[in-house]
């Protein structure tokens, strides 16, 4: 193996564990992750917001119960947020947009 072989062989090593080093936390962290509905502001769901709508920043009332946002894993519930309310692992009929 000359040296320029040598060379371009263990840089291409270096890259391929970097990336995998990057890859391995964000899998890890979307794992770490559940879906939190009632926590988000108008327009920062991260998806689902009712019916008629698409995705992600549809939400039109803020802690809209039918809207989710993506949160560390556990702490959903425990959240606490303006008025007494709290985020839920299922859908809530609170906060809903006025027809």
């Amino acid at each position: 193996m000359t040296k320029k072989t040598m060379t371009a062989a263990v840089l291409a090593s270096a890259v391929a564990g970097a990336l995998a080093s990057v890859a391995v936390p964000q899998e890890a962290a979307a794992q770490a992750k559940e879906k939190c509905y009632g926590v988000s502001l108008k327009g920062q769901n991260d998806c689902k917001a009712g019916a008629g709508t698409t995705c992600a920043g549809t939400s039109t009332v803020d802690y809209q119960g039918n809207a989710w946002t993506l949160v560390p894993k556990g702490t959903c519930v425990d959240m606490d947020l303006p008025g007494d309310r709290h985020g839920s692992l299922e859908e809530l009929d609170r906060d809903l947009p006025k027809a």
